[in-house]
Order: structure tokens, then sequence, then C-alpha cells
């Protein structure tokens, strides 16, 4: 970690689910203002405004936190993230590479609470877990009953290869699955199934898979 005094800070704003109403008024004023802006190419579609120095994030994540330390000298760095910066985002690469000090975080929505609250489904419960792009542990995957988890999908790991896998791991076919996706949008679309019926049905992947275990063993 580097220990340069702290000067100018990296302001990381979660940009929730996608839909600008969802946006925290905080983070939305911070945004607007910044004069460097990091983010996703959607993201800085959406939300950067010309005045603004901005870098896409993509495959070259050492090529853009080199952009944010060579940025920093100048001024503040906003790096916008999708959904909550707390959960699976470029925070973790941040908190490696700058002293922590240097850092402050603006909360956002994540896709996942959007996806409980949906289904009107309290998550304090819940197992949450990413297939995006990663393989949860086997032992996260677990059946018990009254079990809740929710899932990150990608277009690989979807509600059928995922259905599958839960299945394998001791899940029932009559536990419930809730298929959300393009969540927040004016097409989002949540799909209530049953985690058999998914394991049989084409998959869908880019979204929230949220899955329910009946009380009994």
């Amino acid at each position: 970690m580097e220990t340069e005094s702290v000067t100018h800070k990296i302001i990381v704003a979660g940009i929730g689910p996608g839909n600008p109403a969802y946006l925290l008024p905080k983070a939305q004023n911070t945004i607007a203002n910044a004069r460097i802006l990091v983010g996703g190419r959607r993201a800085l579609e959406d939300f950067a405004h010309p005045a603004a120095k901005t870098c896409a994030i993509g495959a070259d994540i050492p090529g853009v936190l080199a952009f944010i330390r060579e940025s920093l000298a100048a001024d503040d760095v906003v790096v916008m993230v999708s959904g909550d910066p707390g959960y699976y985002s470029l925070l973790d690469a941040l908190r490696r590479t700058f002293p922590l000090d240097q850092i402050e975080v603006i909360p956002g929505i994540s896709s996942l609470q959007l996806a409980f609250s949906r289904l009107a489904l309290p998550w304090h419960n819940a197992r949450l877990l990413s297939f995006h792009g990663r393989e949860p542990l086997p032992e996260e995957l677990f059946r018990a009953p009254g079990a809740v988890l929710g899932m990150l999908t990608d277009g690989r790991n979807n509600s059928q290869t995922i259905a599958e896998r839960l299945l394998s791991h001791g899940w029932k076919e009559n536990d419930d699955m809730h298929i959300c996706t393009r969540l927040s949008y004016a097409d989002e679309q949540i799909v209530h199934t049953t985690i058999g019926e998914a394991s049989r049905a084409a998959g869908i992947g880019h979204g929230v898979l949220v899955v329910c275990a009946d009380n009994e063993e």
C-alpha cells in the first residue's frame, strides 16, 4: 500500500442498479460536480458531463489505477461503480492500492437489495453470493429448511445452470426461484418459478436469482 501524503481523495460512488431514479442524491451531486470521472462505459454515457475528464473501466484495471494515481495530483477522482461499492466492485483494488484515508465511499442501492424489495422479502437472513465471473464455495450452496439465497448471475452462470448446481447440493425441485433481470429499467422482468422448472428451461442470465427453501426437511 502506498504511503504518500494524502491530498486529493478518491470518492467511490455507488450508482445503483441503473435507473437514475435509484441514484442517491449525494452520489448524484458528487458526480455532477466531479472534474475527473472514472466508471464503466454505460455509467459514463449515462452520468458523465462534458466538462469532466473521464476514464472507462475495462479489462485493464492496472491502467485504470494508474490513471487515478496520476489524476490525484490535480483533483479529487470520482469512481462510479454499479450497485453498492461494498459488494464486488473496484473498491477492493482501490483499497489495495491507495491509503484508506484517501478513499471515501458513497453507498448505493445494489441489484440484490432491489430484487428482495421487489419480492417484499426481508434479506437479513439471506446468504448473498455471486456467480458473476466467480465460483461460490460448495459449502455456500447447501440447503437448509427456510434457507434463502440471493445470487448475482452472468451469461454462463444463469438460471438453468445454477438450478442444476443447487439440485446437486440438496435443494428440492419445488423450492421457489425468482429470476430478476433488468431491475429498475422499463423492461424489468421477474419470473416466478421453481428450481426444478428452471433446471429444464432456457437459461436467463445477467441478473439476480433469489431462491427460497421450504421449512421442511
